[in-house]
């Protein structure tokens, strides 16, 4: 008798992952599709608001926070001024 187990290899999985569209929606919220089929409603209000560094601070500008694009499958703003880990997006949460 022959078992034959198949384990689902996250690392692999993780980094396949990408973001395939964005909409900024308001206060701080982006839903975020991926290219699996999944879609999150993120909230960064609270990661921006526990910010202390000045160079985070500066998103709690509405305006400047919106400007995003999908830069390498992920969230970007000014050139990799901001961006977070894939995974924490995909779980809907961003943590200060």
């Amino acid at each position: 008798m022959k078992i034959r187990i198949d384990y689902k290899d996250y690392d692999t999985d993780l980094q396949n992952l990408k973001i395939a569209t964005a909409k900024y929606l308001s206060d701080y919220a982006i839903r975020v599709h991926f290219n699996d089929g999944s879609e999150k409603l993120v909230d960064f209000k609270p990661f921006l608001s526990k910010s202390l560094h000045p160079s985070i601070k500066k998103y709690l500008d509405e305006n400047k926070f919106s400007e995003f694009e999908i830069k390498d499958g992920n969230l970007n703003w000014n050139d990799y001024d901001l961006i977070f880990p894939i995974w924490d997006l995909y779980s809907g949460k961003v943590e200060a």
